[in-house]
């Protein structure tokens, strides 16, 4: 009897699970962006009823989940696009097909063609994508450009370690010959090149997506993009109606809060989107607290079929406390025998600040603050189904500058960066920061002229421009025409800020006011000139498209003039110089192959010339011209391999870039070098990979060695910070590495998803081949030729981040956590090469140590 029962119930077993068995069945499909065809990698695919249950797309967008046969809603959710809902009656096994999702913001795929964001095994360039969702869960405290530092040739650091301080090399190039566009308008600054992240403060919590292209890239705009550009495409009006909160903290006092709401479109054929948010903290560095803001705003009209206006506003208004001086490694150590103090602070130690009324205050070089608003109206035209015309107006007004001690006997409380020490300890405190109280009550007992004073380098601008491109598709030819004009005004001076208990400042740079006049708050001192830029190009590109087969010829042409006004050293009626007039050029072409589904290869190659920015136009700081200022000349090529499969990505190039007289400026505090006629070869290779062994795990690493040298010997002027010219010289810097910059790197990522709604990511990176930045004074003579800068030590660094999807009365609720440099390493960020070219000589900026950030997000 028992074995008759022991059978039957294995009977039972058996049929149960058989029965188990035929009731799951497989369900696949493919997900791609409806406005490109491209794959989206990482969807998030579930059940409505169950989020536990799902997975998300692999490489090529394809995704298979196991359901019970029976109803059922599958949900579709990725950051950035409509969120999609299918509804099927699973039966067997069931393929959806091809899920085309939309992009929540109205008007991306017109801002993508105008801001010519490239398309992997399509365009041939080397391109690196970072879409939000990798922003949101990678960023963390980190400033924005840090993002990138996963990414082939690019080196990353928080520069003066300031909020906002950061800056960026790919290729060995600075971000004044790296060209950045948000939204396809160019940000890089008018006079000098530069792009300044501290007035991009709050563009991390705008951007849909940003794309790295390396080497000339694919912008048909005459920009400054020698090593890369980075293409930015911020949000625009969202398409569906809702917002979302994000409450943040982390180390040293940071707190971040934002929100965004949007109508949606409306059934008026409006929509409008806003966005707000506040940061601020002491500062990991002593003496760096900070606040900032940020906001946004998106109008758009969808007038009719063929016609839609958008209005966009965005900007971050932001001050810092920050670093004004690198110093000795013994220094940091507190070995340093020049200094009459204990360093008790280590790496974090920040000689540019004091305590004034119980709060920290930054000194000069140590303090900064501006607000660089951008406005934008767009218009969107489509002519026929095969020709689009856009085009921006665009306008920025900015104000800010940064601190600076001027007085008789401001240099007293300097550092002195030749001997590495303080030029007196008398204005300071036994700790070796700046004593404040003592400067005010010196000043009010002397009475009358004020013997420390603090003032304002002011470097504000007004900035017009127009971008219109116009596409056109003729068979397989697609034909891009435009135009880009820019007016420029940019006003440089010191203003008195605070006279420090004194009654007034005497300063007599002003050959038009009466002798020893006194200067109270507000009043003009040292310098005051404007640049005026007047820029118009155009451009034109012809691309060829065949089913495997793609090609581009693009050519650029702008016409630049220049005039400096000078309101100090010249009689009013002779105030301004001659307009002085460039044309540069520029030409690249490319072409991709796809040898099948998973191969593919490209070329590109081009040439461009570039005016020299104006201030290697004028002689110094004056109106005078310089005898025949050099076009810089650039000739690049680079070749590269993709392979790309279900679940394997791997991308292989090679590159090569000369760049001939090159103007550099080069600022160290009380001094900065102008380098006239500097030529370097920047040549490497890239690799990048990504593999996704199962629905659930991403490996991604990525290594590149470069090769970046200067080939020439160069010329020099060297000024004070009032723009006084102190001498010409030779530096021997032929066959020296570019510094600052790390000519080797690697990483290794690894990202793992726990039940469909835990994400945890663990990422290493490598820096080698890191020289320190030369400098020109200690190159002088001819003992100096040939040897190098010293190279700093290797680093390894590892960073963790954590991310939990989850609901609040319905809600959809996300928690954030980032830990950067989790091991706590010591290391050197920055440095300038010393006397001798050895460690013991260099000033050095350390890196930062362990640091972390925790936040959530709720959509409504």
């Amino acid at each position: 009897m028992k074995k008759h029962v022991l059978t039957a119930l294995c009977c039972s077993l058996i049929m149960l699970n058989v029965t188990a068995v035929i009731a799951q069945s497989k369900v696949t499909g493919s997900v791609i962006d409806a406005s490109n065809k491209e794959p989206l990698i990482g969807v998030a695919v579930y059940l409505e009823a169950d989020n536990s249950i799902g997975t998300v797309t692999a490489y090529d967008g394809s995704f298979e989940i196991t359901l019970s046969n029976g109803k059922h809603n599958l949900q579709f959710s990725y950051l950035g696009f409509v969120d999609q809902t299918r509804s099927l009656n699973v039966k067997g096994d069931t393929d959806l097909g091809v899920i085309k999702m939309e992009s929540s913001s109205l008007g991306i795929t017109e801002v993508s063609v105008v801001a010519s964001f490239a398309t992997d095994r399509k365009t041939p360039v080397a391109i690196s994508n970072l879409p939000a969702t990798v922003i949101e869960e990678k960023l963390g405290n980190q400033e924005f450009p840090e993002v990138l530092k996963s990414t082939p040739s690019v080196y990353a650091t928080k520069g003066g370690g300031g909020f906002g301080d950061s800056r960026i090399n790919i290729r060995g190039f600075n971000t004044s010959n790296i060209g950045v566009l948000i939204n396809g308008i160019p940000v890089n600054d008018m006079e000098n090149g530069r792009v300044y992240f501290s007035n991009w403060a709050g563009l991390s919590d705008v951007t849909s997506v940003m794309q790295v292209q390396r080497g000339l890239g694919a912008s048909k705009l005459a920009i400054s993009s020698v090593g890369g550009t980075m293409n930015i495409i911020t949000k625009s009006a969202d398409a569906e109606k809702g917002g979302s909160f994000y409450a943040g903290m982390g180390n040293d006092g940071y707190q971040k809060f934002s929100f965004n709401v949007s109508t949606g479109l409306m059934d008026n054929g409006w929509a409008i989107t806003l966005l707000g948010g506040t940061v601020g903290g002491d500062g990991y560095i002593n003496g760096t607290n900070f606040r900032g803001y940020n906001y946004f705003a998106n109008i758009t009209k969808v007038i009719n079929d063929k016609h839609r206006l958008s209005l966009q506003a965005f900007g971050a208004p932001q001050w810092h406390n920050q670093r004004g001086n690198k110093h000795l490694i013994s220094t940091f150590e507190n070995q340093n025998s020049n200094l009459p103090f204990s360093n008790s602070a280590g790496y974090k130690f920040n000689s540019e600040y004091g305590i004034r009324d119980g709060k920290i205050y930054g000194g000069g070089y140590g303090y900064n603050f501006y607000h660089k608003p951008q406005v934008s109206l767009n218009h969107y035209w489509t002519i026929d189904n095969n020709t689009q015309l856009a085009t921006s107006l665009y306008a920025s007004i900015s104000s800010g500058g940064g601190r600076r001690l001027r007085g008789d006997k401001a240099t007293e409380v300097e550092y002195d960066r030749n001997n590495h020490k303080f030029n007196s300890m008398e204005w300071r405190t036994g700790d070796g920061l700046i004593n404040w109280d003592k400067m005010i009550a010196h000043n009010a007992s002397i009475g009358g002229q004020s013997d420390f004073v603090i003032g304002n380098a002011v470097n504000s601008h007004e900035w017009y421009g127009l971008l219109s491109t116009l596409n056109t598709k003729v068979d397989n030819i697609n034909l891009t025409f435009g135009v880009d004009s820019r007016y420029y005004i940019g006003h440089h001076y010191e203003e008195v800020d605070d006279l420090l208990g004194g009654q007034f400042h005497i300063d007599n740079s002003n050959i038009n006011r009466p002798i020893n006049t006194p200067l109270r708050i507000g009043d003009k001192y040292s310098y005051n000139n404007d640049m005026q830029v007047l820029w118009n190009g155009l451009f034109a590109q012809g691309e060829m498209e065949f089913d495997r087969f793609t090609a581009f010829l693009s050519a650029s042409a702008s016409a630049q003039t220049v005039r400096r006004i000078d309101f100090f050293q010249y009689e009013v009626g002779n105030q301004k110089s001659d307009w002085v007039n460039f044309i540069s050029w520029s030409i690249k072409g490319g072409a991709n192959y796809n040898i099948n589904d998973n191969h593919n290869v490209f070329a590109n190659a081009g040439y461009f010339t570039r005016a020299p920015f104006v201030k290697f136009v004028f002689d110094g700081y004056t109106n005078e011209l310089i005898d025949d200022p050099k076009y810089e000349k650039v000739l690049t090529f680079e070749a590269g391999y993709g392979y790309r499969s279900r679940n394997l990505n791997v991308k292989l190039g090679l590159y090569r870039t000369e760049w001939r007289d090159q103007g550099l400026t080069q600022s160290f505090q009380g001094q900065s070098f102008s380098l006239l006629g500097l030529s370097s070869l920047h040549q490497g290779v890239e690799f990048e990979l990504t593999y996704k062994p199962t629905r659930e795990l991403t490996l991604k690493a990525m290594a590149s060695v470069g090769d970046w040298t200067y080939i020439d010997d160069v010329y020099f002027q060297e000024f004070d910070d009032a723009g006084n010219f102190i001498g010409e010289y030779n530096a021997y810097v032929k066959d020296v590495n570019v510094g600052n910059s790390a000519q080797t790197t690697a990483a290794l990522g690894i990202d793992y998803r726990f039940f469909n709604s835990f994400k945890i990511g663990v990422d290493g990176n490598y820096y080698g081949s890191n020289f320190a930045d030369f400098d020109p004074t200690n190159r002088t003579t001819i003992a100096s030729s040939g040897v190098n800068a010293w190279q700093l030590p290797d680093v390894y660094l590892f960073d963790v981040n954590a991310s939990y999807n989850f609901k609040i009365n319905g809600l959809k609720s996300r928690i954030f956590g980032k830990v950067t440099n989790i091991f706590d390493t010591e290391y050197i960020a920055d440095a300038d090469d010393g006397v001798e070219h050895n460690w013991q000589t260099s000033p050095v900026y350390y890196g930062f140590g362990r640091t972390f950030s925790i936040g959530m997000k709720v959509n409504f």
